[in-house]
């Protein structure tokens, strides 16, 4: 029989036993901040000139119409009040239960508590009279560019989903109950999530979206077979084994974008793009950036197009024998290849076939969502971080990337991982994403000021390979596979870039969801449908508008294009050849997580 002293010896050993890990996990948490190598800190806030111009603009406005601010003031001091008295007369009731609650809703805000107790209704209610107010001061500021006034939204809007009570211990009943339940180890759990997250990432605070331990490249990711046939400084070039007995003459290549790595078209076998292309009998090349340090300081955009464009189209032509072959780009992959493309065309060289292009910009005169990191004090960081460093720590690009969702990549992950102490779950998507490359200095810089901010390659030409490079010289025949939901490229952006394209023969595929998901999307999900119109003279709102809808993947409809334009059925190619033996198998080598991880 257990007596309540039996209980209390219990929770009392359970308690000291939590206390000791804390000491050792606070220890542990010192030395990884101190480890801490912090990015140059224009890179965390927006310059003081746009607060100063927001200032001058708010007190400019409160000058010419000091009514609409007063009103403004009034009315949030008024609602403050009026919620104050109303939880107060609640209480004075004598009952514990909230007042009258219309406020939206909101994820951050499911368990039932923040509606029906007093407390945390209250919080959550003031939070978003708070909010609000923020956004109205925000709204009138009259006087500010409209780049001015993206910024200081995007920069308000940070401010207003950091201070969720969500995100803070005393006021997450949902953190609450659980340290309740498990008798504060959620918490010490919760902690040891944070210390290790720490570690992994030299004192930078990253919360881990997927469990590290899930995964093994080349195991049960990344696992479609094939070989290195080919390295140097920049990119190890794979070459996968056939799947079918025969394969088309032409052969094909894909270039991932190099701010990730090349796996994420070779998750589990059923949503692998790489073995779903093997299948439908092509000879599949990718090619796997290297990972680069502080040695790669002067490298630049010639770089990856020498040393890994053109030396790609070089190897392949000499591993299959065939003069020609088909091309891919996703993301920045496809912007560089479109200048290589220009390039070829100065040339005469008439090795690429064909081009398909994965969420490719080749036109930003409009930045979207990007616009508040696009500026001169942002890129000016950046500018200085890589100096120092000689390259651009992929930290910082997965926290820029990060908070343009903030909620669902930094503060929900984090709530979960560090408050609840759950462990993250096995996700191959996530796992990828937090698997980030850094990128070499001068590159960064002059992708950032001449592509980004100067738009040079879609108005007038950029200075590249002792040539002038421009989108209009484009001209044989592209395919481009845009995403609906895309903040990262945004689909209209990438067709008022493909419009730009001197070619005749343009194909232009709209998918449904997002950067990833839309073209990771496997036929046999039957998840995401497509769009299709051939006339691309229109505006994209009207492109959409007139378009065709299909059911399904647009895998299946690419590889109908592809295959027209690869020639000829010949027996399937083992990779490599005599002059190009087989270096290691397929992920390969540049593909492998560096220490920082």
């Amino acid at each position: 029989m257990t007596t309540k002293d039996d209980v209390a010896g219990e929770n009392l050993e359970r308690m000291n036993a939590n206390l000791a890990k804390v000491e050792e996990l606070s220890q542990r948490l010192v030395a990884a901040i101190s480890n801490r190598n912090p990015s140059n800190p224009t890179l965390n806030a927006p310059g003081p000139d746009l607060m100063v111009k927001a200032t001058q603009s708010y007190w400019q406005e409160m000058m010419h119409n000091p009514a609409r601010i007063f009103e403004q003031q009034v009315e949030f001091w008024g609602k403050s009040v009026k919620h104050f008295i109303e939880a107060q007369q609640a209480l004075a009731h004598g009952k514990l239960e909230a007042p009258e609650d219309d406020t939206p809703s909101d994820r951050r805000f499911s368990n039932p508590m923040w509606r029906t107790h007093p407390y945390f209704n209250f919080i959550k209610q003031q939070y978003m009279l708070n909010a609000q107010a923020i956004r109205d001061a925000v709204s009138a500021a009259e006087d500010l560019e409209p780049k001015e006034r993206q910024r200081l939204q995007y920069f308000s809007n940070q401010i207003i989903d950091m201070m969720a009570p969500t995100n803070f211990l005393s006021t997450n009943p949902d953190a609450l109950e659980r340290a309740i339940e498990t008798d504060g180890e959620s918490l010490v759990k919760g902690l040891e999530n944070l210390v290790a997250d720490l570690e992994a990432n030299n004192g930078e605070m990253l919360v881990r979206l997927s469990d590290d331990e899930a995964f093994r490249l080349g195991e049960n990711i990344a696992t479609t077979p094939g070989q290195v046939v080919y390295r140097n400084r920049m990119m190890e070039l794979i070459q996968f084994s056939p799947a079918t007995d025969q394969v088309y003459a032409t052969p094909l290549v894909i270039f991932p974008p190099w701010i990730n790595k090349y796996y994420i078209l070779d998750l589990k076998e059923q949503n692998s793009l790489i073995k779903w292309i093997t299948e439908q009998g092509y000879t599949l090349f990718v090619v796997s950036w290297v990972n680069p340090d502080a040695t790669y300081r002067d490298v630049g955009l010639e770089d990856y197009i020498e040393d890994g464009y053109l030396a790609a189209f070089r190897e392949i032509k000499k591993i299959t024998g065939q003069k020609q072959l088909n091309a891919v780009g996703y993301c920045i992959a496809g912007t560089t290849l479109s200048m290589v493309l220009s390039l070829l065309k100065h040339r005469g060289d008439k090795t690429v076939k064909s081009a398909t292009f994965f969420t490719t910009l080749t036109d930003f005169s409009d930045q979207g969502e990007f616009t508040p990191f696009l500026q001169d004090d942002f890129i000016d960081g950046i500018e200085q971080e890589v100096n120092e460093q000689g390259y651009l720590r992929s930290f910082i690009l997965s926290r820029t990337f990060s908070f343009l969702r903030s909620n669902d990549l930094i503060y929900g992950p984090a709530i979960r991982s560090y408050m609840l102490g759950e462990t993250p779950p096995a996700f191959d998507l996530l796992y990828w994403n937090g698997d980030g490359t850094n990128l070499p200095g001068r590159m960064a810089k002059e992708y950032l000021r001449g592509l980004c901010q100067r738009n040079e390659f879609a108005d007038g030409g950029i200075e590249l390979c002792n040539d002038r490079l421009a989108v209009e010289d484009v001209d044989l025949p592209c395919c481009f596979v845009a995403c609906e939901t895309d903040h990262i490229a945004p689909w209209k952006d990438s067709y008022r870039g493909a419009q730009k394209f001197g070619s005749n023969d343009r194909t232009f595929i709209v998918s449904q969801s997002g950067h990833i998901a839309g073209i990771v999307n496997p036929p046999s999900k039957k998840k995401y449908g497509h769009y299709t119109n051939t006339d691309m003279t229109l505006t994209p709102n009207d492109w959409l508008e007139q378009a065709t809808f299909h059911e399904g993947s647009w895998w299946p409809r690419w590889d109908k294009w592809l295959a027209k334009r690869s020639g000829k059925k010949v027996p399937a190619r083992e990779p490599g050849d005599s002059t190009h033996p087989a270096l290691c198998p397929a992920p390969g080598t540049y593909v492998q997580r560096s220490e920082s991880h």
